[in-house]
């Protein structure tokens, strides 16, 4: 029988005592909220593309790549899936032949707000065992290793 987290000692490595495993987990239990709530069955990559889109406007590839933390081929896929969906539009650069200029459509612009709200609603759930002051610094300190 294994002993309980507890019993343990300093010199042993407890997994559940690791960083990367409980950011693993809370990220799993964020991700399952999210699915609950997501909004328009976007998934969380999704979501973030529509987020950082309709809050900068229209962007080359590349660029919303970078903003959003997601590689190139991820990114071309999910920009492929929102456009199919008709929430964004993929125009030629016209200074770049190698680029592409995506934006949203006037479809992905009147579901804005809902996007926000329902995004403002998952991280309240996603925060809610942690009282306010426990909330702000779990973010404060998140950012500090980001």
């Amino acid at each position: 029988m294994a002993k309980p987290v507890s019993a343990q000692t300093n010199s042993q490595y407890c997994l559940e005592e690791q960083v990367g495993f409980m950011l693993k987990v809370a990220g799993q239990r964020h991700s399952t909220i999210f699915q609950l709530l997501a909004p328009f069955n976007l998934t969380l990559t999704q979501f973030c593309v529509m987020v950082k889109l309709l809050q900068i406007g229209e962007c080359s590839q590349n660029e919303l790549g970078r903003q959003t933390a997601t590689d190139v081929a991820t990114i071309k896929a999910v920009i492929g899936r929102l456009r199919k969906r008709n929430l964004v539009e993929v125009k030629a650069n016209p200074f770049d032949k190698r680029q592409f200029i995506i934006a949203p459509t006037n479809t992905a612009k009147k579901l804005e707000k809902e996007i926000y709200t329902t995004g403002k609603k998952i991280t309240e759930q996603t925060l809610n065992p942690l009282t306010g002051t426990e909330r702000k610094m779990l973010m404060k300190l998140l950012a500090k290793i980001c």
